[in-house]
């Protein structure tokens, strides 16, 4: 029988510029640039210059620190989470459904073809992945993150930087605890030691210490009270001291620095987009007083010296500009999108049969939805929407609606195909000085989501059809879970598509018509109700982040969501077969084996998930520590392994570090957080491991 790895890391490392660095070349090099640097000459390394009037559009990327006469190239910077920010370009589905296909090595590909596209238009600096934690889905970024769960997000922030690093910077972002838009310029963060290492920080650290990150965004928020781009503590206590971490971060744009002094000492080494507080005549001011010593300015300077050399910009290769919407990108932005729709339910719906007349019913159907209109936001020359994409199915039978039709009429169809959802008006990145309203070109406001339930026109779109018409399929776009509640009864098939790019379309009647299987599984789980996640304040100034949110709060009330984390139907039905785990030098192997036992070929996702089942400090009741995709054809058998190192099975002891406590260790695998078929326990008595069964 065959035997797949879940996840291999030689092989997701694979092409990145920062982890093939020789380090003794680098440095010798850097100190020679700065011994010939003047002040004024280190100081414009500190901060943005060239092309950063153009706040907000798509016209360019943001320079910093060029020097001609020393011969430093510029660093040029540019977003985005979704696809290059500048002109037109290939719009991937967003990171959210990225997350949905659980594939790191699909991700992988992501970045790569978003970094080539960076390269082809001259940027040497990609502004992502957004890795912050989605504390919860009302979160108006949300659609740009990939989980609520660090464990996930950390494999999926780790593959985009690799795969990014194979031709530029990536800059994950947005350091740290940055998960409130509304009030995000002001809100303080409180949490504690332990929930900050074990919950909201473990993804930056795996894209650093594994991924070689270039760089790091810090973020706008305060954390316990200070700001993160003058937090000490974070900056060169947590990312330098204990992680080693040795690139260069960036402020966020306009609001990300908020002083000059205490900033440039606590490890913000460059001000974007422009200079205001990293000004020369400020710091020369703060070094005059006694404020900055000489040295932390070095100190810097080096840090960003090291990147230019490490990555060559001073003879960087040139990639054609042919990339930028090539036809191998465009086919993988499909791809993904394919493997990011969740089937959430289907009664014997879907796939739709060629011969079925079709209703496709609501405006979302024909709307080019992309995503939000905040700094993610991009532009490609051609989006496959719903409509345009069902209407040119061959032999389909469908007919568009931009309103519900009358009962008689929609009787006459033997499917009632509903596009529902959000858009960029409803949820993004919130900026304050431009309205919500805005017109296709332009950035919209943005801001978190009050509610978790659609707008009240879609829930009666929904509520309309599906009273009038034989049968109805609900195709959900959206960046985040939706509280379904109210409606999901009366629908027969609910297939989450997210915003799934320019090829969405296509994916989406490859997907309804059978020629694709649904193999997406919840990046974040569909609550009961708005209640059930707990108190959610989109103006909030404090927010006290803790050990518990998403699957990890439910489970702890002993709650059940509608939908789970990890949840997603298929065409096909999967079991597993047997599991054998064994204990290996500092970590365990864990073998599962799965058979596709329907009547269709597709891909599963097995999921691994770890319990500390007497632990003596409070833990998650079960936390995901693997993950795995198989491709199985009827009737095939195959196996998944699983390695789970003890570093994974730690908690976090503020005055002792990562601890692996003496305690029993369930092992449970299976296809959600709430299906978990399999499980074997193991005791470890403090030297040794025992296998219980």
């Amino acid at each position: 029988m065959l035997t797949k790895k879940a996840f291999d890391l030689k092989k997701i490392q694979r092409g990145n510029k920062a982890l093939e660095v020789d380090k003794n070349l680098v440095e010798p090099l850097a100190k020679g640039y700065l011994e010939r640097m003047s002040l004024d000459e280190k100081i414009e390394q500190l901060h943005g210059s060239k092309n950063s009037g153009d706040m907000g559009t798509e016209k360019g990327l943001y320079w910093s620190g060029e020097n001609v006469e020393q011969g430093i190239p510029p660093l040029k910077m540019v977003d985005g989470p979704r696809g290059l920010r500048s002109g037109l370009a290939t719009a991937f589905p967003v990171p959210m459904a990225r997350g949905a296909s659980f594939d790191p090595a699909l991700e992988k590909r992501v970045g790569m073809a978003i970094g080539a596209e960076v390269a082809a238009v001259g940027g040497n600096v990609l502004l992502a992945p957004t890795i912050n934690l989605l504390r919860h889905p009302g979160w108006g970024r949300a659609q740009e993150t990939y989980s609520e769960d660090p464990f996930h997000m950390g494999l999926m922030g780790l593959a985009f930087v690799c795969g990014a690093q194979n031709f530029v910077l990536a800059s994950p972002k947005h350091f740290a605890l940055n998960n409130l838009e509304i009030t995000r310029f002001e809100v303080s963060a409180e949490i504690e030691e332990r929930a900050l290492h074990e919950v909201y920080l473990p993804h930056f650290r795996r894209s650093i210490l594994e991924g070689g990150a270039a760089s790091i965004m810090s973020a706008y928020n305060k954390v316990n009270g200070t700001y993160c781009g003058e937090n000490h503590y974070l900056l060169e206590k947590i990312l330098r001291a204990d992680w080693g971490f040795e690139g260069f971060v960036e402020s966020d744009w306009l609001l990300g620095t908020r002083s000059t002094a205490p900033a440039i000492n606590s490890g913000m080494d460059i001000e974007m987009p422009a200079a205001y507080w990293f000004k020369k005549e400020k710091i020369k001011d703060s070094i005059a007083k006694g404020e900055i010593l000489p040295e932390i300015v070095d100190r810097n300077v080096l840090r960003v010296l090291r990147q230019k050399i490490a990555f060559g910009l001073d003879s960087e290769v040139e990639i054609s500009k042919e990339r930028i919407e090539c036809k191998e990108h465009r086919s993988l932005a499909q791809e993904v999108a394919e493997k990011s729709f969740v089937l959430l339910k289907n009664e014997g719906v879907l796939p739709l049969k060629r011969a079925e007349k079709i209703a496709l019913i609501g405006k979302l159907a024909a709307t080019e939805n992309l995503g939000d209109r905040g700094s993610s936001m991009v532009r490609s020359s051609n989006i496959s929407t719903p409509l345009n994409a069902l209407e040119n199915w061959n032999g389909a039978s469908v007919t568009y609606f931009e309103d519900p039709p009358a009962r008689q009429l929609l009787q006459g169809f033997d499917v009632a195909v509903v596009v529902a959802g959000y858009t960029y008006q409803d949820e993004g990145e919130y900026i304050p000085t431009l309205d919500k309203e805005s017109s296709g070109t332009d950035l919209a406001r943005g801001g978190d989501r009050i509610s978790l339930r659609l707008p009240i026109d879609q829930e009666e779109l929904i509520g309309t059809v599906s009273s009038r018409a034989n049968k109805t399929v609900v195709l959900l776009e959206t960046g985040s879970s939706v509280n379904v509640s109210s409606w999901i009864d009366s629908i027969h098939s609910l297939l989450v598509v997210w915003y799934p790019g320019c090829e969405g379309g296509k994916a989406i009647a490859r997907t309804l018509f059978g020629e694709v299987n649904p193999s997406g599984r919840l990046p974040v789980l569909f609550p009961k109700s708005d209640q059930q996640l707990g108190e959610w304040d989109v103006n909030a100034i404090t927010l006290k982040h803790g050990l518990f949110h998403g699957y990890r709060y439910l489970d702890r009330n002993k709650e059940k969501p509608l939908f789970p984390f990890g949840f997603g139907l298929s065409y096909t039905e999967f079991v597993v077969r047997n599991v054998c785990i064994n204990r290996k030098e500092g970590s365990f192997s864990v073998m599962v084996a799965v058979e596709n036992v329907g009547k269709v070929d597709g891909e599963c996702v097995l999921q691994l998930y770890v319990s500390c089942l007497d632990s003596e400090v409070e833990r998650a009741e079960k936390e995901l520590k693997g993950f795995g995709r198989l491709s199985l054809a009827v009737n095939e058998e195959m196996s998944l392994e699983f390695e789970v190192p003890d570093t994974d099975l730690c908690f976090y002891n503020p005055e002792e570090g990562w601890v692996l406590e003496s305690c029993l260790y369930r092992f449970s695998l299976g296809f959600s957080s709430e299906d978990l078929p399999s499980s074997q326990t193991w005791f470890f008595d403090g030297v040794s491991w025992t296998n219980k069964g």
